[in-house]
């Protein structure tokens, strides 16, 4: 069974950073695509970054580019999203997914789910 557990999230002012960790367990996940998605209220669920576990390939949102950056740990089975110049339209809850493949980095396509970390973002 796989499990992955988000922590880090939080309250930070606009221009902050937070840096959210994924805690991966019950699989060798060398093979797997690991993203960071994101859910506001009245939005749809969407892929803001995901790492390709095996090759460190990298997949960034337009709306993240050049502020977050996605990291994988191999020995400690964690996947991290550094969020730098937080903006409050960032503010949402953040999920960690796992999936089998590269993908189109869209919410069906991902087989494993964390419960979700809230970050708010105060301008």
């Amino acid at each position: 069974q796989v499990q992955l557990v988000e922590s880090g999230g939080g309250s930070v002012q606009a221009g902050g950073s937070l840096r959210l960790s994924c805690a991966a367990s019950g699989r060798t996940f060398s093979r797997y695509v690991m993203g960071w998605f994101r859910q506001a209220p009245g939005k749809e669920r969407e892929c803001v970054a995901a790492v390709n576990w095996s090759d460190g390939r990298t997949y960034y949102a337009d709306s993240v580019k050049g502020r977050f950056t996605i990291s994988r740990d191999n020995a400690k089975n964690t996947v991290s999203l550094q969020m730098n110049s937080l903006k409050a339209e960032d503010t949402a809850v953040y999920y960690c997914a796992a999936d089998t493949a590269w993908g189109n980095h869209l919410p069906y396509e991902y087989d494993y789910w964390g419960q979700g970390t809230q970050v708010t973002v105060s301008s």
